[in-house]
């Protein structure tokens, strides 16, 4: 696949997520299949004024390229400056432009999915930080703003007419925030619109959807999100489907625990073990998702507090699970 002067070898790609696509998940999600990996969103705003715990997000693994650095904000210079501290910052090989994010706090401050209310604007901040980087410029936006005002065939027209290199499609309005289905009629709509790469998102949890979402829409790659959580093997999983026909099994649970600690662990490297154990919480009970009968457990993983008390608890499991 080629997103602009950038090769990726394979079609599915790792969403930013708050909170969540930190480096560490990134890492792993890259050695099990993703061929493109995005930092999580950061304020342009924050990156011109020099907020000092900005940058570390936008933190790359050694290995870990091409990859996509995520602004937000919708001033123009202030986007095109972010964009060039980014670029600076994270040595990422594509500068992507959230226009998609419905949070209220992004939102309501006239970022990430308003500025599909602008075209205009939006058109604007794609053509200066086009203008800023010397790598390829992309940009994720929504099927609209609500059911009333579905306008992403023309933003997406749009996009490509400001230089873009590719654009990723949500099937979702900002009012159904990620509630509901997502619509890829919209998405295949938004493929069929433009001669740039289109990503398709939304409604992807098992490798089989990376199969109809790309069948339905016609798009070039797939972008997951939360169907990643706790299961970085979706990759793997579903390049093995599209490559064979066949869908390979999740690894055994022992072997999903293992990865699990090695995330909090490539976590900890980053941002010390206090910081990585309170996000453990969260992370290492999406890896406990398919399997039953440990809700104990998982009040347990809330009160972690140190690595060396991680270790003993991911065995316990293996032990619970294997009984």
């Amino acid at each position: 696949m080629q997103i602009g002067s950038v090769t990726l070898d394979g079609r599915l790609v790792l969403a930013p997520m708050a909170g969540v696509t930190d480096r560490a998940f990134r890492q792993i999600c890259r050695e099990h299949g993703a061929a493109l990996t995005v930092t999580e969103m950061v304020s342009t705003k924050a990156l011109c004024y020099q907020d000092k715990k900005t940058p570390a997000l936008l933190s790359l693994a050694a290995d870990e390229h091409p990859a996509a650095a995520q602004i937000f904000g919708h001033e123009p210079e202030t986007m095109a400056e972010g964009a060039r501290i980014a670029r600076a910052v994270s040595g990422c090989d594509i500068i992507d432009i959230n226009m998609g994010c419905p949070a209220p706090k992004i939102a309501n401050n006239g970022d990430g999915a308003a500025l599909m209310r602008d075209p205009a604007l939006a058109a604007r901040v794609i053509e200066a930080v086009v203008s800023a980087v010397d790598v390829p410029v992309t940009v994720k936006f929504r099927k609209g703003w609500d059911e009333m005002s579905v306008c992403c065939v023309d933003f997406a027209r749009m996009a490509e007419r400001s230089g873009a290199a590719a654009v990723t499609v949500h099937g979702r309005t900002r009012a159904q925030q990620y509630s509901g289905t997502a619509d890829w009629d919209a998405i295949r709509a938004v493929r069929e619109a433009v001669s740039i790469p289109v990503i398709a998102n939304g409604d992807v949890a098992e490798p089989e959807d990376v199969v109809r979402i790309l069948r339905h829409t016609g798009a070039d790659m797939v972008m997951i999100g939360r169907g990643a959580l706790g299961d970085p093997w979706i990759f793997e999983r579903a390049n093995a489907l599209l490559e064979t026909g066949v869908c390979p099994p999740l690894p055994p649970f022992a072997e999903r625990i293992d990865t699990a600690v090695r995330q909090i662990e490539l976590a900890a490297e980053q941002k010390g073990e206090r910081v990585a154990m309170l996000e453990a919480r969260r992370h290492v009970n999406c890896y406990l998702k398919r399997q039953s009968g440990l809700k104990a457990f998982k009040t347990r993983i809330c009160a972690l507090e140190r690595l060396e008390e991680l270790y003993p608890l991911a065995e316990e499991l293996k032990r619970a699970v294997q009984a």
